[in-house]
C-alpha cells in the first residue's frame, strides 16, 4: 500500500453570535471565508457560528432571530475567533465589563488563537483584556467612547482596520469585509483574496480610511476632485512621481490638492502612493518570475533595498520571504538580493 496523502485541515473560523447582532455583519465572515479554495478545489476555511449559550435562537437587531447550532464549546476548536457587532452589549459597552456568561465563553478560547472584531465587537475583546496596550479601531462614531472606556488601548479612529498580528479590529459594518479580505490575503496571498473579492463583487482593497465616510458639508458640485490625479498616478507607479505633478493634473495648488486628497481618500498623497506601490509589488512577487530588482523598479521603489524596507514596514516580511510564501508557480528565479 502506498503512502497516505496528508490532507491539511481547513483553518477553522468561529464567529461568536451575541444577542442584538447585526445580520449583515454576521454574514461577512461566512461570505468571505466560505469561498477560498486550494488548487485541488478544497476549502481553505471552515466557518462555524456559535453562541454563548447552548444551541438555540439568538436575537438580532432586525425583526427575526437566527438559530445557532453550536454553543460556546465551539470556541475551543477555533483557529480564528471573530466577534461581530451587537447593539445589546449592556455592561460590556457601558462599563467595559464582561458578563459572567460571556467571560465563561471566552475562557474557552485557546492561547494563540487569532482574534478579530467587526465594528463594536471590539468592546468584547477590549473588556476581555485582549487589547491592553495594543492599537485598535471601531466605527468612527464610537471611537471616542471606546478610548474613554479603555484608556489602555491605542484607538485609531481613521483607519478601516488594524492588524496587530494575532488581534485584528475593524471599523463599522462594511469595513468588516475589508478586514476579512485582508486576513485571506495575509493567509493565502493577493491572488486568492482578489478572487474572493471578485466573486463577492467588492473592491479587493479600499483606499484610505474612515475619514472619507464621516459626514461633512456637501461640496459644490463644480468643485474639482482628485480622482483624475489618482488614476493618472496608478498608470505611472514605476515613475518618480512628485506631489506637485499630481496637483497640476487637477489644476490645484499643492496645499489645496493635499487637503482635498485627505478629505476624499483619508490619507496623504504620499502614504497613498506607498500603499499602491506595495500592492503592485505584492502582485508581481506572487504572479511573475521577475527578479526582486526588476519588481522594485516596476513598482516605483527604485531599488530592492527601498522595496524591502517598505514591505517590512507594511507586511513584516522581506520580498523574498513573501514570494516564498505566496508564489503561485514554481518558476521563481534565484534571488541574491537578501
Amino acid at each position: 500500500m502506498g503512502p497516505v496523502e496528508y490532507t491539511p485541515r481547513p483553518h477553522r473560523v468561529v464567529v461568536l453570535a451575541l444577542d442584538g447582532l447585526l445580520p449583515f455583519e454576521l454574514g461577512i465572515p461566512h461570505r468571505i471565508f466560505g469561498r477560498p479554495k486550494d488548487a485541488r478545489g478544497r476549502l481553505l476555511y471552515e466557518v462555524v457560528t456559535c453562541s454563548v449559550r447552548p444551541p438555540g435562537p439568538v436575537e438580532t437587531d432586525a425583526d427575526f432571530a437566527i438559530m445557532v447550532e453550536h454553543g460556546p464549546e465551539a470556541l475551543a476548536t477555533a483557529d480564528t475567533v471573530i466577534v461581530p457587532a451587537s447593539y445589546e452589549l449592556g455592561p460590556v459597552f457601558e462599563e467595559g465589563v464582561l458578563t459572567d456568561e460571556l467571560a465563561a465563553a471566552l475562557d474557552r478560547v485557546r492561547p494563540g488563537t487569532r482574534l478579530a472584531s467587526i465594528c463594536t465587537g471590539v468592546y468584547v475583546l477590549a473588556a476581555a483584556g485582549f487589547l491592553d496596550g495594543r492599537p485598535a479601531t471601531t466605527h468612527w462614531a464610537d471611537a471616542e467612547h471606546l478610548q474613554r472606556l479603555f484608556p489602555q488601548i491605542k484607538v485609531d479612529p481613521d483607519v478601516l482596520f488594524v492588524d496587530d498580528g494575532d488581534v485584528l479590529t475593524s471599523a463599522g459594518v462594511a469595513a468588516g469585509i475589508d478586514l476579512c479580505l485582508h486576513m485571506v490575503r495575509r493567509d493565502h496571498g493577493t491572488a486568492v483574496a482578489n478572487d474572493v473579492a471578485r466573486r463577492t463583487v467588492v473592491p479587493p482593497h479600499r483606499d484610505g480610511g474612515q475619514a472619507q465616510y464621516i459626514a461633512r458639508p456637501v461640496p459644490d458640485p463644480q468643485q474639482a476632485t482628485t480622482t483624475g490625479a489618482r488614476a493618472w498616478a496608478l498608470g505611472r507607479l514605476h515613475e518618480p512621481l512628485q506631489l506637485r505633478d499630481m496637483a497640476e493634473r487637477e489644476a490645484m495648488s499643492v496645499r489645496t490638492f493635499t487637503r482635498r486628497f485627505r478629505e476624499e481618500v483619508g490619507v496623504s498623497p504620499g502614504r497613498w502612493l506607498t500603499q499602491q506601490r506595495v500592492e503592485r509589488a505584492r502582485h508581481l512577487l506572487e504572479s511573475s518570475g521577475l527578479s526582486v530588482d526588476r519588481i522594485a523598479r516596476d513598482a516605483g521603489f527604485g531599488t530592492a533595498q527601498s522595496m524591502r524596507q517598505h514591505l517590512q514596514a507594511a507586511l513584516g516580511v522581506t520580498p523574498t520571504a513573501y514570494r516564498r510564501t505566496f508564489r503561485t508557480t514554481d518558476t521563481t528565479p534565484p534571488d541574491t538580493t537578501h
